[in-house]
């Protein structure tokens, strides 16, 4: 089975520019690799900003190459938090996150399993990020987040009113015994 909600686009295998890194839970367990979310988040966008070289003619160049280092940085660094956070440990599954460089965007693409009392609580979630006002659904996530930092969703909704980001979400089973579903989230920032 396979549910598809927001903005999910396939993202063609045959992209020019891309950049994977995967987490296996094989070798140290997911959890305590927390602390590398900003490292590796850091390094995708120091990577991405290569192609948006600064112009010593052009100081808006550097403007421009600042505001897509700090995007990608806070996207990728949410992303992962989301993954670590919300993945099933009980399955061995990996962990990616992939980078596309497009003429007209950037792409991430972050993999990771879910269990399926996570799976329901988030797709609420996304049911109601899709048909809220973002404006408002930030202000009434804040409020909640002061009851249970657990459930907060500010991330998504900071690259969607901060960023312009468009969000999508693919869920798939891929094994009934033992049950193992996927969550690929998408993120699309317009360059």
């Amino acid at each position: 089975m396979t549910q598809i909600f927001g903005d999910f686009v396939e993202v063609p295998p045959t992209s020019n520019e891309f950049l994977v890194i995967g987490f296996s839970p094989s070798s140290i367990p997911l959890k305590h690799r927390w602390r590398n979310n900003g490292l590796s988040a850091n390094f995708m966008a120091d990577y991405v900003t290569t192609f948006f070289p600064k112009s010593e003619d052009d100081p808006t160049t550097a403007n421009l190459q600042n505001e897509i280092k700090s995007a990608v940085s806070f996207i990728a660094n949410e992303l992962l938090e989301n993954a670590m956070k919300f993945s099933d440990y009980n399955v061995n599954y990996p962990i990616s996150i992939q980078l596309y460089l497009k003429t007209d965007r950037l792409i991430f693409v972050v993999v990771n399993s879910i269990n399926q009392e996570k799976f329901e609580s988030f797709q609420l979630f996304i049911e109601k990020l899709i048909h809220s006002d973002s404006q408002e659904f930030y202000i009434e996530q804040i409020e909640k987040s002061l009851d249970s930092e657990n459930s907060s969703g500010l991330g998504y909704l900071t690259m969607i009113n901060d960023y312009l980001a468009r969000l999508g979400w693919k869920f798939e089973d891929l094994q009934t015994e033992p049950k193992v579903m996927t969550v690929t989230t998408m993120v699309q920032l317009f360059i």
